[in-house]
């Protein structure tokens, strides 16, 4: 049998294989709208863009967590009709978030559009593309496919979206298309990308005989023999909403309180940053399968030599690459996007850095999610955010883009000694 790390490693390098050539397309996607747009168009896409996907998950479960924590026992002791509770419960979460987003999108394009900036001939089409957060909660099919280990079908599905944004990127910019092209291309993308993650998910557990006799609709609750679940999506959910505050809410205030140009800087800048650390972040979606499994049997001495081996092999690996990516950034920033977004280059070195820490901690939330900690995790979460946020504010409002770069450091910073403390908490406590 495969140890744990190898196991993890092995299903990472096949999600590398998807992700690095994403990592390339999405690059070129964002390369040739930022030329096509220019920096003060671009940085509107960039807005509605981070204003989609923060409502997309505010409002999304992370049910394939659920599925992980919940289904793995009862699929691999063949009881299925157990399992397939689970996959009801996750799949009801997936179609009430996706509506309730949309919701929740339309409401806010009234109340904050005029805060970002967004004119009365936008704000109709950003209303038109909130629709596609339908289309972004796909929870349930990539549960399925981490826990039965088709990480080959995720690598292809990471793929898709991307392909069509850069063939009709490209396509655009040689006709000359605006704003409303550009965002057409986006949610196409996204549902085609939804559409075959699907139907891999779905082929795959039908072979795998995980949905003989399985029936949407079902006597009795969803619930009942899963204790904690209520609270487990709960604490995941809020996890995960408050997680925004490192990624596209930041966005959103650039653009609220510097415009659209500088939150255009921003973005690139982001995306530059977390591309150093990508590589290494793929291993997260392998990591949990493993985790689980063996926080279900136990083995807490396999799961502390497993998370100090990832949190130095990503820490280390992502320190090395800082160093090269901090000297090329300006070249860099010049080849990809053009010379309009060479100011990013004081920026992109500060999120260089907290992509940084954040590897150093890459293992850490995912062993507390995985051991019955998720509630403790949420708390430290909020604690980090609630301080976090008047922090970055404050830096904004003050210091400007280069300011927002060095906040987002002290955040990372902050959430890494947090769940540091935490695990080494729970490293602690008796056994039975």
């Amino acid at each position: 049998m495969r140890g744990p790390l190898r196991q993890i490693l092995g299903n990472a390098g096949i999600l590398l294989g998807g992700k690095a050539l994403n990592g390339v397309l999405s690059l070129g996607a964002t390369a040739i709208a930022a030329r096509a747009l220019g920096v003060d168009q671009f940085g509107v896409l960039v807005l509605v863009h981070a204003y989609i996907q923060t409502i997309g998950e505010i409002a999304k479960f992370q049910s394939w967590q659920a599925l992980l924590q919940y289904g793995t026992a009862p699929l691999d002791a063949g009881r299925i009709s157990e399992f397939q509770r689970v996959l009801r419960f996750s799949l009801l979460l997936d179609v009430l978030s996706g509506v309730g987003g949309v919701v929740i999108a339309l409401i806010g394009v009234l109340l904050v559009g005029s805060a970002l900036g967004w004119t009365a001939e936008t704000a109709p089409t950003v209303a038109v593309y909130s629709l596609v957060i339908v289309f972004m909660v796909s929870a349930t099919p990539t549960g399925a496919l981490r826990l039965l280990d088709r990480f080959d079908l995720l690598a292809w599905q990471s793929a898709i979206d991307s392909w069509v944004r850069v063939i009709g990127a490209a396509v655009a910019w040689k006709l000359g298309a605006g704003l409303a092209t550009f965002l057409a291309i986006w949610f196409v993308g996204q549902v085609v990308a939804f559409v075959f993650l699907f139907g891999a998910a779905w082929r795959t557990l039908r072979a795998r005989g995980a949905l003989d006799g399985f029936r949407l609709r079902a006597s009795g609750s969803l619930t009942d023999g899963f204790p904690g679940l209520w609270s487990f999506v709960w604490s995941t959910n809020l996890n995960s909403t408050l997680a925004l505050a490192f990624t596209h809410v930041s966005t959103l205030m650039v653009g609220a309180l510097l415009g659209a140009r500088d939150a255009a800087l921003f973005r690139v800048a982001k995306q530059l940053g977390d591309a150093v650390a990508k590589p290494a972040k793929l291993i997260v979606p392998a990591l949990y399968p493993e985790l689980a499994r063996l926080a279900a049997a136990q083995d807490i001495v396999r799961l502390r030599r497993l998370v100090w081996q990832l949190a130095l092999a990503a820490g280390g690996a992502a320190s090395v690459l800082l160093l090269i990516a901090a000297s090329i950034r300006e070249p860099a920033l010049r080849l990809i996007v053009g010379e309009e977004f060479v100011p990013a280059k004081d920026v992109l070195l500060w999120l260089l850095g907290a992509s940084v820490v954040s590897l150093w901690a890459l293992p850490l939330e995912p062993l507390l999610m995985s051991t019955g900690s998720a509630g403790a995790a949420f708390r430290m979460r909020l604690l980090v955010t609630i301080v976090y946020l008047p922090i970055l504010y404050l830096a904004t409002v003050n210091g400007g883009l280069t300011a927002t770069g060095a906040a987002s450091v002290i955040g990372a910073l902050l959430l890494f000694l947090g769940q540091l403390w935490l695990v080494l908490r729970w490293y602690r406590r008796p056994r039975q």
